[in-house]
């Protein structure tokens, strides 16, 4: 074999290992304080979507004037997008108040990524008893509907034998009642003695 062969076969080898390695890049997502419900669903499915595709997600919620000395409202919206990422990502470093800005970066959970390629592999984008996943979703939603409602039940009957254990019985009541009768309220016009 001869010596320009073998540089060429490196270099090949070098530029096929390049194109297969998969560039993280980290995406920026901006919120804040005081943002609608519409732009954080639109903006967290925008960081789903970064999570999905491998790069690490820098969120970044921008305090203006006096909103600054409330960081709990800014750590309340960092952790309502974390729990969201939950399956997708995980939180590589904490929320940290940095001058006007609280920054959380998530990086993709590679485990939880394997663990949803090892339950079944996706064909077409259905599953495989033929029904889409939105489908599956609207038939666990209300199964999962009806056990809270269940439970809720439950605490409510558990709530009300509680009061009835601890009210006092009609027995007790009559001894503990305000007279009723006229004869035993003394008249309101009338003076008692004693006072002037």
């Amino acid at each position: 074999m001869d010596y320009g062969k073998f540089k060429f076969d490196a270099a090949q080898r070098a530029k096929e290992s390049k194109r297969k390695a998969v560039h993280v890049g980290i995406k920026e997502m901006k919120y804040r304080p005081k943002i609608g419900p519409g732009d954080f669903d639109t903006k967290t499915r925008q960081v789903a979507k970064f999570l999905e595709e491998g790069h690490k997600v820098k969120i970044t919620i921008m305090f203006r004037g006096r909103e600054v000395f409330h960081p709990e409202l800014g750590k309340k919206i960092l952790d309502r997008i974390a729990e969201q990422m939950e399956g997708m990502g995980k939180s590589e470093s904490d929320p940290r108040l940095d001058g006007r800005n609280m920054v959380m970066v998530l990086a993709p959970d590679k485990r939880a990524k394997q663990s949803a390629a090892s339950r079944g592999p996706k064909s077409g984008g259905s599953q495989s008893n033929g029904s889409t996943p939105g489908a599956a979703a609207a038939t666990v939603a209300p199964v999962v509907e009806a056990v809270a409602a269940v439970e809720v039940a439950a605490a409510v009957e558990a709530t009300q034998a509680a009061e009835d254990a601890s009210a006092p019985s009609a027995d007790d009541t009559d001894a503990v009642a305000a007279p009723e009768t006229a004869e035993e309220q003394p008249p309101a016009d009338e003076k008692i003695e004693g006072e002037g």
